[in-house]
């Protein structure tokens, strides 16, 4: 009978592992993402600040383990064979959860998931108990549960994400009125004080939360709690003079410093009181387990009241938990995609958008627009004016192509950022408030942003959509827990071993999809094989890269239109969706390029603006093709997949022979601008009317068959629109070549 739990309790260690993985990916953005930024320090600096964080908050965390024994439900009224099947419930949806969250590249709570899984997994497991007793009704489900931290829990996500951005945004524009954009000058006046409040804040938020459950903090709780003001007042002195002196000495803003110690306290927080979300089920689960093998009595007649008791620190264990975290945080791809989530969101510049606008975000930056307009109208001229000198935004370079690889924003907003954050979780810790640090680092971020004006006209739109979509995935998050646990938990407990093999390997299996998933997307995103930006800034040099892009997207052009055709003969619907798929990414990858105009015109020297024309008529076409592309996959993958009749013999025929020429043309254009031989341009032109003709042909032919022995309509319709939209291609495709000519002779 002991076989199974010993076996459960080695599944629970390991799926440990799998969820400091996961939780760390996900968490990860509370504390990388201001230094990542605002780019103040390097990479590497950020990362070995961010890993001595977490390894010191590990090996401090034991006091935090509590909250997974006795801080959701009450032990008491559970036997142990019905807690390990709560823990291992709680354990696979967790990883599920999170690791679904990664993928998607979404910031979620790990403390809001662990809460309501727990919570989940316990109201069924009472509801079966009651089911099962004859003296209980559900009224009695309130004695298994600890309801008023459940609460707690739901008032402190509402709260913690209007708070955080609403304070967020005040200190930003505040901060931002002070310092305004060029914060160089008038950081060297007022940095040492700007300094010592930073990093006095930042330094109580390192004691009170950071070590706070660990077992030195009893050392510091009398002086902290009850003499805070002076500690605070003491603490501001001291690194003020520090801020000063380090200005001085280094020659360096203080900002860095504070985003370095900022970074090192959220990371300490994190891995210190966030611990428990990830280990701290499977360690509850070893402790019943000793206290279960020592009594001698039946699994279904140990009562869990053992897990009331405190238990002591194994030191060992969170240490090797601590360099599982660091490991991960240095080796995850996915903790970067979750990153890169929240910096597009705060970008100060212009970027590419991850999230598509909704209705609501559109209402809502309508409304806002029109209160600012309204607010606008009844200030004072010289106070707008005023307020307008102070958020002006001094002149960008003209390294306009490479804008990625610019901050998303500066030092004076990442330093904003790490402070409120650290000032927020500080007071709702002394209150004993619960709260998500991913809710308040994430709202804080978006409020502060708002306020820096980095939600402009040209992003507002997407800026509020994508946050609107993080905060319903944290409302999704609590939901799915609950449902997700509360599920696998009725599942285990009527299947029991079988059952948890089938969803241990069920996890696995998923487990492994979204890494391949996300490596697959992650490539896309490295590939270097599609369409480039044009960066050079003189007419030859457009009309060279230009040769590039054209050559890549005939090339793709021949491939897709190939493939359609052979999908459309064999009725295959998986190479059809293929082709879909391709020509998507060749519809973004366009669509991108003209996204990118208004900075190529920028950067075009004087002498060579006319190669702008140019550039934006080769760009049209391409879009023609790609337009072309996209109707002739989207109706024949329709014409499959809603099985109507194939086309006819003679159809596929007409239709090989028509793809036959027109791949040998797309070769012959490919190889012109690949080999750079434009003089022959002109013998491609030549070949028009052909290719042309031909199609006119195969449409009169179709006319004929029409009208005498074809019988399908739909193959009629779908026959028709190829041959027509094949005649519209290949003349946007002379067109470009027509374009190309005529502009290669005039340089």
């Amino acid at each position: 009978m002991g076989d199974i739990y010993l076996l459960m309790l080695v599944a629970l260690v390991v799926l440990a592992v799998a969820d400091l993985v996961v939780g760390v990916s996900n968490d990860a953005v509370n504390f990388l993402n201001s230094a990542i930024g605002s780019k103040a320090i390097s990479f590497k600096t950020i990362m070995v600040v961010a890993s001595l964080g977490i390894f010191i908050g590990a090996v401090f965390s034991s006091g935090m383990m509590e909250v997974a024994r006795k801080g959701i439900f009450m032990p008491g009224e559970f036997y142990f064979d019905e807690i390990m099947i709560i823990f291992m419930a709680v354990m696979i949806t967790d990883i599920l959860l999170l690791d679904f969250f990664n993928t998607l590249g979404m910031p979620t709570s790990t403390t809001v998931s662990i809460v309501f899984e727990l919570l989940g997994a316990a109201v069924v497991m009472a509801l079966i108990k009651i089911s099962a007793s004859d003296s209980e009704t559900v009224a009695n489900l309130a004695s298994y549960i600890n309801t008023d931290k459940a609460t707690q829990i739901i008032s402190g996500i509402f709260l913690s994400v209007v708070i955080a951005f609403t304070i967020g945004a005040l200190v930003q524009w505040l901060s931002r009125i002070i310092f305004t954009f060029e914060y160089e000058k008038k950081i060297k006046n007022f940095g040492a004080l700007f300094g010592g409040f930073c990093l006095a804040a930042i330094g109580y938020f390192i004691f009170f939360k950071g070590l706070k459950g660990t077992p030195y903090y009893d050392d510091f709780k009398d002086v902290l709690e009850n003499q805070a003001i002076y500690v605070l007042l003491g603490s501001f002195v001291f690194w003020t003079l520090f801020s000063y002196f380090f200005m001085k000495i280094f020659k360096r803003s203080i900002l860095i410093f504070v985003i370095a110690v900022g970074t090192f306290g959220l990371a300490l927080a994190f891995s210190g009181n966030d611990l428990v979300n990830f280990i701290g089920v499977p360690m509850a689960a070893y402790h019943s387990f000793l206290a279960w093998s020592e009594s001698g009595i039946a699994p279904g007649s140990f009562s869990m009241e053992v897990l009331q008791s405190k238990v002591p620190a194994q030191p060992y264990l969170l240490f090797i938990a601590g360099g599982i975290m660091v490991a991960t945080l240095w080796l995850s791809k996915k903790a970067r995609s979750v990153a890169e989530t929240e910096i597009g969101l705060s970008r100060q510049g212009h970027g590419s958008e991850k999230f598509s606008p909704n209705l609501l975000s559109r209402s809502l930056v309508k409304g806002s627009t029109s209160l600012f307009d309204g607010i606008k109208k009844i200030l004072p001229v010289s106070t707008k004016q005023s307020m307008s000198r102070r958020f002006s935004k001094p002149e960008e370079g003209d390294d306009f192509q490479n804008i990625e690889d610019k901050p998303a924003f500066d030092m004076i907003r990442a330093a904003i950022n790490l402070t409120v954050a650290g000032v927020l979780i500080s007071i709702a810790t002394s209150y004993k408030l619960p709260l998500s640090t991913t809710y308040v680092t994430f709202m804080v971020a978006m409020g502060t942003s708002l306020a820096d004006r980095a939600w402009g006209r040209e992003s507002a739109v997407y800026r509020v959509a994508g946050v609107l979509n993080v905060i319903g995935g944290w409302f999704f998050t609590a939901f799915s827990a609950f449902a997700a646990a509360g599920i696998l938990t009725y599942i285990i407990f009527l299947g029991r071993g079988p059952a948890i093999a089938i969803l241990l390997l069920l996890a696995i299996g998923l487990l492994v999809r979204n890494y391949i998933s996300h490596k697959k997307q992650q490539e896309a995103k490295t590939d270097k094989s599609g369409l480039k930006k044009s960066e050079s800034k003189t007419v030859q040099g457009i009309i060279s890269e230009s040769a590039n892009n054209i050559a890549n997207v005939v090339s793709r052009t021949n491939k897709i239109y190939t493939d359609v055709l052979e999908g459309l003969s064999l009725t295959e619907k998986k190479k059809l969706k293929k082709s879909k798929k391709g020509v998507a990414k060749l519809d973004a990858e366009i669509e991108e390029l003209r996204d990118h105009i208004f900075f190529f015109i920028k950067s075009l020297d004087e002498t060579s603006v006319r190669g702008s024309s140019f550039y934006i008529t080769i760009l049209g076409y391409l879009t023609d093709i790609a337009q072309s592309l996209e109707f002739i996959t989207k109706k024949s993958y329709k014409h499959v997949n809603n099985n109507h009749k194939p086309l006819r013999y003679n159809q596929i025929n007409d239709l090989k022979e028509i793809d036959d020429s027109l791949e040998l043309l797309l070769k012959e254009i490919e190889e012109i601008f690949t080999e750079r031989k434009f003089e022959r341009i002109g013998l491609v032109l030549e070949k028009k009317d052909k290719i042309m003709n031909s199609l006119s042909e195969k449409i009169e032919k179709q006319v004929s068959r029409t009208r005498t022995e074809e019988s399908s309509p739909k193959n009629t319709t779908l026959y028709f629109s190829i041959l027509l939209e094949t005649k519209d291609l290949v003349n946007s495709l002379m067109k470009l070549m027509e374009e190309y000519n005529n502009s290669y002779k005039k340089v």
